[in-house]
């Protein structure tokens, strides 16, 4: 019974060592929305499941509307909030992407593709924006995660397991849309290999998504949101300044940090033509999931966290025939198919190593550009110790808010983890923002205590044109500086 484990135990450690190697390759964390999520973990282990959520006042995500879009990966980082929240954050995302990449192996195990854990292995040299992505104390390893887990249950028939995967999908993560994605090509590559028309995956996906909207414990707030979320990134990302993940890379970047994943993908093209066989359903289907995500991450660079690991996945359904998984013991010896099949695994062997001898250094470099952990720690403290409980902080930046909320939830803000919900939520509210943060404002004192309501600017230094106009304003005096962030009291007239 124990060897059964032995390859999973092992791969996994092997996967938790190398995405340790690059988490901790810094002691800071990659990106700044890990602090939002191990914070609100913490409050949901402290408070409730549902804690209050009066931060954002004058966005969609105000304390009226709130929706935890994130509910159930919440939930997942509850364990890792016990000690210091950092740490504990770092860890979770070293956690939950050898998850994913063992999730990738038990599809290739369930498929009985020869050199599953080679294969499998390859996820750790694919891409290094991939690797960097999966570092991130963010939702997208489980997303991975479920995806593959979809794809096995869709493979094998089990619709009914496919639609708890999505009512729970729907929970943990707003790109539950994927999962009806990935089953809607299984439907197109049935269509075009067996002319049939399959409806099963889709309906039984669409079931768990349509329960798991209704069957919510922010029901009916999540509709709203949802609608309100994902509108604007799918039709027009680049309307408001959205985060950087949602611009895409230009082609020497991709070719830069995803090289291998663009060499698997054509890989698995050519040997199509080497095996003369006909496409399999497996194949077709991982094809078309790899082309969509490609197509995705060409728009916007955030999907470089799904077209890698479907790249490799298609490269290994399209080797697999030119493997020979083993000789049967009564079969005579085959020289030249035992010589293919060990040269395949020898080329696959040497392939992965030199992909993950390329790929992690230069994700533990990236990792390392991070911004220091303390960033906007001393500004914080300042507010808390001069500030009364509830305190309106206009901020210059809108992704400055994860930072803040982890080291102060005495204090409210102006706008935090997308710029959308504060336009959506009043957009002449946020063009008046967009102008007062560029420093277009002459003396922007009056408009923020009248239509922002905040006695308290918060700032970073690079924000010199508003930094001149604040010096210039009589009625903003300045109480607290340092290397990081200046504040601002805005004096009653």
């Amino acid at each position: 019974m124990y060897k059964r484990f032995l390859v999973p135990v092992l791969l996994f450690a092997l996967f938790f060592v190398g995405m340790a190697l690059i988490q901790f390759a810094t002691p800071d964390m990659p990106d700044n929305d890990g602090y939002y999520h191990i914070k609100l973990a913490w409050l949901m282990r402290t408070e409730s499941l549902k804690p209050d959520f009066p931060w954002l006042p004058l966005s969609i995500l105000n304390e009226a509307e709130f929706y935890d879009h994130h509910f159930l990966f919440h939930v997942a980082l509850i364990p890792f909030t016990y000690g210091n929240l950092r740490m504990g954050a770092k860890w979770a995302a070293v956690f939950y992407a050898a998850i994913a990449f063992l999730a990738v192996w038990y599809l290739f195990h369930r498929q009985k593709v020869p050199a599953s854990w080679a294969w499998a292995l390859a996820l750790l040299g694919i891409s290094e924006a991939f690797l960097y992505r999966m570092s991130i104390t963010r939702a997208q390893s489980l997303s991975l995660a479920v995806l593959v887990l979809g794809l096995v249950w869709i493979f094998e028939g089990k619709y009914k397991h496919l639609a708890v995967l999505s009512f729970l999908y729907v929970w943990m993560y707003d790109a539950f849309p994927l999962i009806l994605a990935v089953a809607g090509l299984h439907f197109l590559a049935v269509l075009l290999m067996e002319r049939r028309f399959e409806f099963r995956p889709l309906i039984w996906a669409g079931i768990g998504i349509v329960a798991g909207l209704i069957i919510n414990p922010y029901f009916p707030t999540n509709l709203i949101f949802t609608w309100h979320h994902l509108l604007p990134k799918l039709t027009d990302a680049t309307s408001v300044s959205v985060g950087n993940e949602w611009y895409p890379y230009n082609t020497g970047q991709l070719l830069e940090n995803s090289l291998p994943a663009f060499i698997a993908f054509v890989s698995g093209a050519f040997a199509l033509g080497l095996s003369g066989r006909k496409m399999d359903l497996r194949t077709t289907t991982s094809f078309l999931v790899a082309l969509l995500f490609g197509l995705m991450m060409f728009k916007a660079r955030r999907f470089v966290e799904y077209f890698p690991p479907f790249a490799l996945i298609f490269a290994a359904f399209a080797w697999s025939p030119l493997f020979l998984d083993r000789q049967p013991a009564s079969a005579p010896l085959k020289f030249p198919a035992l010589l293919q099949a060990n040269l395949a695994l020898i080329l696959l062997v040497s392939a992965v190593f030199a992909g993950i001898v390329k790929t992690i250094p230069a994700a533990q470099s990236s990792i390392a550009d991070s911004k220091p952990y303390d960033l906007y720690g001393g500004a914080s403290l300042w507010l808390m110790q001069h500030t009364p409980a509830g305190e309106r902080v206009f901020q210059t930046d809108w992704d400055d808010f994860p930072r803040l909320f982890f080291y102060n939830t005495h204090n409210t803000y102006l706008a935090g983890l997308d710029p959308t919900y504060l336009q959506l939520y009043d957009s002449e509210l946020y063009d008046q923002w967009v102008r007062i943060t560029r420093g277009e404002v002459e003396n922007p004192s009056q408009l923020i205590l009248q239509s922002f309501s905040a006695r308290y600017v918060f700032t970073d230094l690079d924000h010199q044109d508003f930094l001149q106009q604040a010096a210039n304003d009589n009625r903003m005096k300045e109480v607290y500086r340092d290397g990081q962030a200046v504040i601002f009291q805005v004096l009653e007239p």
